[in-house]
């Protein structure tokens, strides 16, 4: 008799017959376009650090919200970079004009999550309240003013919270401001896995906000997750969830897929991919000299995100998706 081979191969013949086989669904409804909002600019200015993406005034935002709502992105995360930097006493009345702006113009046509972090607002570029001795973020004088802080987001129209300092207790601590001020609505997706990267460079350029405190505390490593300690991101995880969190978030994402995966099968909210700065930049570039296909390339990274286990996917090209996704070749 002659041999049967397994039905692998007849599953891929044809572009309908793997369509009807796959098993990951990819739609732009499932994106989350970030948005830099800068108070020194006067006028829409490019990210030489990263490709096609701008730092904006509060009117170009607008225009450029509009424009992305005309390509079916209708979900944003705002990154505010103030002016003035301090190391205490920080000004959030930027902030607070932009979200108010934002939600005047667009009503509930757009979901708008504000990143709650300090990093931006600090003269040292830490994400928090500094020792006297500038050894260590103080955690709890950190998480507490990262609760008013989210408190005023939301007060401005914030749809939702995201918090990423990486303080311990912070989901909780935000959870209870919002819930006795009348804010029980309003979600937080927290950086739960938020990984110490190399990868968040043209971030940092873009919100200026590169650590340079001293020679003592000259990177973000004793408060965001070792690479090397795959059991921190799960329980950093599990925790915000309990405490509240309604979206826990990978980051940088395509790097960190393991997590994604591990995450999907314990925790019962919405998983974020942030495909972070440095990640997108590395295709932009490679898609520059001719190394690759940019949209397929983008396209490729979002898919094996999905199949790692994202609902969501945060991306500096989140506004190409719709029509990215319709040219897809299965």
């Amino acid at each position: 008799m002659e041999k049967q081979y397994s039905n692998q191969r007849r599953l891929r013949a044809n572009k309908h017959i793997r369509e009807l086989a796959s098993t990951v669904t990819l739609t732009h409804l499932d994106f989350i376009q970030p948005l830099f909002v800068d108070e020194s600019i006067s006028a829409q200015t490019p990210i030489n650090s990263l490709s096609g993406i701008n730092s904006e005034t509060i009117e170009s935002a607008l225009a450029q919200i509009e424009s992305d709502l005309a390509n079916g992105i209708s979900k944003f995360l705002v990154f505010p970079i103030p002016k003035t930097k301090a190391v205490k006493d920080f000004n959030f009345a930027f902030v607070a004009e932009v979200v108010k702006k934002i939600r005047s113009v667009f009503g509930d046509r757009i979901w708008l999550a504000l990143d709650a972090c300090l990093c931006a607002y600090t003269s040292h570029g830490h994400c928090g309240i500094l020792h006297p001795d500038g050894t260590r973020v103080l955690n709890h004088e950190t998480t507490s003013l990262l609760a008013k802080y989210s408190l005023q987001l939301a007060q401005a129209g914030a749809d939702c919270i995201a918090p990423s300092d990486l303080m311990d207790g912070q989901i909780a601590t935000i959870r209870n401001i919002l819930n006795e001020n009348d804010f029980d609505h309003i979600s937080i997706m927290s950086y739960s896995a938020k990984f110490s990267s190399e990868y968040y460079g043209p971030f940092r350029d873009a919100c200026k906000s590169t650590p340079n405190v001293n020679n003592v505390l000259r990177n973000r490593k004793t408060y965001q997750i070792s690479p090397f300690n795959a059991d921190d991101a799960v329980q950093s995880s599990v925790r915000d969830w309990e405490e509240g969190a309604d979206i826990v978030m990978v980051k940088p994402a395509l790097l960190n897929s393991d997590i994604l995966y591990k995450l999907k099968k314990i925790i019962p909210v919405p998983l974020a991919a942030y495909h972070v700065s440095g990640e997108y930049q590395s295709i932009e570039l490679l898609a520059r000299h001719g190394s690759l296909e940019r949209k397929r390339g983008h396209v490729e990274v979002w898919i094996s995100l999905k199949r790692a286990g994202a609902d969501c996917i945060i991306s500096y090209a989140a506004r190409f998706a719709e029509a990215w996704i319709k040219k897809i070749e299965y």
